[in-house]
């Protein structure tokens, strides 16, 4: 029988304050029925008993939201799962653009200081709790299970427990420091709880997040568990403990003495993260260097005495037991990866100094069936404690996250958090949009073109069509310009995008994985039919792939299909129609080597055919030359940029046009109008940029230093 009960701890370890702020955590006791677990009116942490910590119709009365018991029952006689589940209450709400995620806002000082709480011994079992800070998610939100590391602790995702709980019903599992459970007795466990989850709710996947030694834990549960849908999130799996140098430690442990062994966990502070990364969390990349330098500086002399608490969760008998735990858990796992029929991630770390991790992300990859990997270069071995590294936009960026037993691109979008946006515009786009310094222009109704995006419907459903530049360099500056009016463009991308055939074992997270966080979709009639159904704003590229190829001689020139399926989808939802030119890839690079130039060259050619033929196909002969799309990696020379120019043309409304649906020739009038509009727009900004006086970058540079932002640079009188 499973039992629930309550404790508070305390995240903040003030030696001199009379006033400590509490950080509250839903437990559920999994073990067997006699064992013990403190009742919530008698916790005791940081030696004060919470005598007065009582539940009344079932609330906190000291704040906490108001939780209800989860209870489970096996079968005895046949094995079957009967269970009877009352869930945490969910708001059934949609999540806007820039909503906080709360990332920085915690820390893995924050981690100590909880931790410190935790590992009080209390004789009780392996257990789950929930952190009250993930708050309630979604309506129909999978289930997140995390699986700790050596520590134990199950606060490893202290850094990620706001932003996961508004999308999971995130539980993490806390092994006590004296707990002696056996490997096989740990994944019965969290066996159970998948079972009893599934059973709750059969049709939604369950996600299993496992840290270094959770890694094996996770991947034991999927091979018992091949009918259940899981999707295992794998950071520095410990699979690879063979090969590691924690193998020979084990030795050295037995005979060291017991004076020596405080230091042990200590050292292994330094190998397990990068110090560094994990105090720069709540850093605002935005600083002035020498203000980050003073706040770095304070949060490494906050972080280094916090280290030595690691003696406490690691005592010597509790750390021997673990590396021997761990050798059963490596050996387990890796003797049943041809059972793991689940969906896998792997994060691997490239400074990983305790496991080889970057060399087994390629192993599981070989040899799991549906395995995705992101190697993060920089990272170290405690990867979800650096900065850096946000779970939630991993999980979005590699199209992991959905809510049922299939992938939705448009029901199961998560919008950018503010933090992914200044992310975004910081790491990711800052370089390339200052460079190219977008001038953004609208038609009003009237046919007055303004600067911005005033012109554009606010309100969707809204289909904005254009022309594909040159590798799609114009999708940075254009998706930012929108996301600061808080529109987000729902992308119809090529299916290369999403099916894998551009990864290998060593893909870092980059752009093509952002373009899926901000809404890239694969471009289907089904998604453009769900993304109006849903009042969207979307982004259509007719010229597709061919476009954004093109050939030496084709700059500008719109390549598009013979059919016109996209205008009579807008009928559909009378949505408006928005055309739009831009120009200026002629002012960044030079198409030195195109395609045709290509296959003159001995070998190089034959790369360029492998690549051809692994691409996904979208559309046939049929639709003329656009069809006649070949994929490769263009010759550019770099010029010193000039500046991107984007025009939307006169919105065209298709509400009250149900003939379109019918007539044919009138929807391919209204074809041929987008297109002129396009090349319109398109002559009018070539034309008009030779006016610009902030054309080079560094005029623009000069202006910004003197003026303004880069944003609002002036640019030509439309």
């Amino acid at each position: 029988m499973a039992s629930v009960s309550f404790f508070r701890i305390s995240p903040y370890f003030l030696t001199n304050s009379e006033s400590r702020g509490w950080f509250q955590v839903r437990v559920q006791n999994l073990g067997s029925s006699d064992s013990t677990l403190p009742s919530s009116d008698s916790y005791v942490a940081n030696g004060t008993s919470f005598n007065g910590h009582k539940e009344k119709n079932g609330a906190l009365i000291d704040g906490g939201t108001r939780v209800e018991e989860e209870r489970a029952v096996i079968n005895g006689e046949n094995g079957r799962l009967k269970s009877i589940l009352e869930k945490k209450k969910v708001k059934d709400f949609s999540l806007e653009v820039f909503w906080d995620d709360g990332y920085g806002t915690k820390t893995v000082k924050d981690y100590f200081h909880v931790a410190k709480e935790m590992i009080m011994p209390d004789g009780g079992p392996p257990r789950w709790f929930c952190p009250l800070e993930c708050g309630q998610p979604r309506k129909n939100s999978p289930t997140l299970l995390f699986l700790p590391g050596m520590d134990g602790v199950g606060l490893g995702l202290t850094l990620h427990h706001k932003a996961l709980g508004k999308v999971f019903e995130v539980w993490c599992l806390h092994i006590p420091v004296y707990d002696r459970t056996p490997f096989e007795g740990l994944v019965k466990l969290v066996e159970e709880t998948v079972r009893i989850e599934h059973a709750a709710s059969p049709n939604r996947p369950i996600y299993l997040v496992g840290d270094s030694f959770g890694g094996c834990l996770a991947l034991a549960v999927a091979a018992r568990n091949p009918k259940i849908d899981l999707v295992l999130i794998l950071a520095n799996p410990a699979t690879s403990f063979g090969r590691s140098q924690l193998e020979h430690l084990l030795p050295i442990l037995e005979a060291l003495p017991d004076g020596l062994h405080n230091a042990v966990p200590y050292l292994l502070s330094f190998v397990m993260g990068d110090p560094l990364k994990m105090a720069m969390v709540d850093i605002e990349n935005r600083l002035l260097p020498k203000s980050k330098i003073e706040q770095l500086s304070g949060n490494l002399t906050a972080l280094l005495p916090l280290l030595s608490g690691l003696t406490d969760i690691f005592p010597r008998e509790t750390l021997l037991w673990k590396l021997k735990l761990l050798n059963s858990a490596a050996a387990y796992a890796n003797s049943c990866l041809q059972a793991v029929k689940a969906e896998v991630l792997v994060l691997a770390s490239g400074k990983d100094y305790i496991l080889p991790s970057g060399d087994e992300a390629k192993r599981l990859k070989s040899s799991l069936r549906n395995c995705t990997v992101r190697l993060f270069k920089e990272h170290g071995h405690a990867i979800l404690l650096e900065d850096g590294i946000n779970l939630l936009t991993i999980i979005k960026g590699t199209c992991k996250y959905r809510c049922s037993s299939r992938l939705d691109f448009v029901s199961d979008f998560v919008p950018p958090s503010m933090s992914e946006f200044k992310y975004i515009h910081d790491e990711v786009n800052g370089l390339f949009c200052f460079a190219t310094g977008a001038a953004v222009f609208s038609t009003l109704d009237d046919g007055r073109i303004v600067r911005g995006l005033a012109g554009v419907p606010k309100e969707g459903p809204v289909l904005l069509v254009g022309y594909h530049m040159l590798m799609g360099f114009e999708l940075q500056p254009l998706s930012e310009a929108f996301l600061r009016e808080n529109i987000v463009l729902r992308g119809l991308a090529h299916p290369s995008l999403f099916n894998g055939t551009i990864e290998n074992s060593s893909s870092e997270f980059s752009q093509l994985d952002w373009y899926k966080v901000l809404g890239a979709v694969p471009v289907t009639a089904n998604n453009i039919f769900k993304l109006l159904s849903k009042n969207s704003h979307v982004l259509l590229y007719p010229g597709g792939a061919r476009e954004a190829l093109h050939y030496k001689g084709e700059e500008y020139k719109l390549i598009w299909p013979n059919r016109q399926e996209f205008v009579r989808m807008a009928a559909r939802f009378g949505a408006t129609i928005v055309p739009f030119g831009t120009v200026g890839e002629d002012d960044i690079v030079e198409l030195v080597l195109d395609y045709n130039d290509l296959m003159k060259i001995p070998f190089v050619n034959e790369f360029v055919r492998k690549i051809d033929r692994t691409a996904a196909r979208i559309r046939d002969e049929s639709q003329g030359e656009v069809a006649n799309q070949k994929h490769y990696i263009p010759g550019l020379l770099p010029k010193l940029p000039g500046r991107f120019y984007f025009l939307f043309g006169k919105p065209i409304e298709t509400k009250g046009k149900e003939e379109l649906l019918k007539d044919r020739n009138y929807a391919n009038e209204l074809y041929l109008q987008v297109k002129s509009e396009i090349k319109h727009n398109m002559d009018y900004l070539l034309k008009k940029r030779e006016e610009d006086p902030y054309r080079s970058i560094i005029d623009r540079t000069l202006y910004g230093a003197i003026n303004s932002r880069w944003q609002d640079i002036p640019a030509f009188d439309p």
